[in-house]
């Protein structure tokens, strides 16, 4: 299909996006994905690839799991969405009235369904399954982070706490709360996972817990200064703002990272557009995640 449509330079996204499915003993793309994505293309050649999948379903299935999972749940789902494989005995053979009933059950309709594919068989019906592209890698986050963000607001005191920890400029709360959230969802540090991705997923969890504040303006990726920092927030009624830039940390020497996205938000003058709307108190927050650990200093 490519080469008919003179679109041979896209085969390695498309085989990134929407391949990975194993059946028999071959290797098959998910086709609705291909033809939507081609027929971008050829509208716009720099059309980048999307879950065209993710709107053709609703995904109860995997929001059951989510509901369901017990903690060894959510440490197998660490392991697939960074790109472990977790072993499973399936069963193709479930009436439909039998689909929630279990966990293991909720697994083989995952497989079915197409959002794992087998990467071994290992026994009778046990399979190592692995997520089998960054398609439905981005659908798992997506609806990982959805799930977690419910979660939180269910403790809305505790989630108070959390977003007044940094009205008061109190460091070492944000850390200990936002250190307590991130060992109740998964973490992304998979090697072959790049950095900027990493970065994006703490970033989301940040972004879905502040947003729990009403009164506050928040925005991501805005353009300040000489860059675009990660999270501006604004609280009209005090004239306080607030700057958080975030960084994953590849090693244990987050106070490193800690430092460097500091030194970011001055080099880049990240509170420029703060004081110019009247922003009298700025706080300026540097954060670095890893796995399901994080560190935040403060800027004096």
């Amino acid at each position: 299909m490519l080469d008919y449509y003179e679109l041979e330079d896209h085969y390695r996204t498309i085989k990134e996006w929407y391949n990975g499915y194993r059946f028999g003993t071959s290797d098959v793309y998910c086709p609705w994905d291909v033809i939507n994505y081609v027929d971008e293309l050829r509208d716009n050649p720099d059309a980048r690839p999307r879950a065209y999948w993710i709107n053709s379903s609703g995904n109860i299935i995997l929001r059951t799991l989510l509901q369901k999972a017990t903690p060894q749940t959510r440490m197998e789902l660490d392991r697939l969405v960074n790109g472990s494989p977790v072993t499973k005995k399936i069963n193709e053979e479930l009436t439909y009235r039998e689909l929630y009933d279990s966990l293991d059950n909720l697994w083989s309709v995952l497989f079915t369904t197409g959002y794992l594919t087998r990467q071994a068989e290992v026994g009778l019906n046990t399979y190592e399954l692995i997520i089998p592209n960054r398609e439905i890698r981005m659908i798992f986050t997506e609806q990982i982070l959805d799930w977690f963000q419910k979660e939180a607001r269910e403790d809305a005191p505790a989630l108070d706490a959390f977003c007044e920890a940094f009205r008061q400029g109190d460091p070492a709360s944000i850390e200990h709360q936002f250190a307590s959230y991130l060992k109740k969802t998964i973490s992304i540090r998979g090697t072959a996972v790049r950095k900027e991705r990493k970065e994006n997923f703490y970033h989301g969890i940040l972004l879905g817990l502040l947003s729990s504040q009403r009164s506050w303006v928040l925005s991501s990726n805005a353009e300040s200064g000489a860059g675009y920092s990660d999270i501006l927030i604004e609280i009209p009624d005090e004239n306080t703002g607030i700057v958080i830039e975030l960084k994953y940390s590849e090693s244990r020497n987050m106070e490193a990272a800690c430092q460097k996205a500091l030194e970011q938000i001055e080099e880049k003058n990240y509170a420029e557009r703060l004081m110019e709307d009247d922003m009298d108190t700025i706080f300026k927050y540097g954060i670095a995640c890893r796995r399901n650990a994080c560190m935040v200093r403060m800027a004096e």
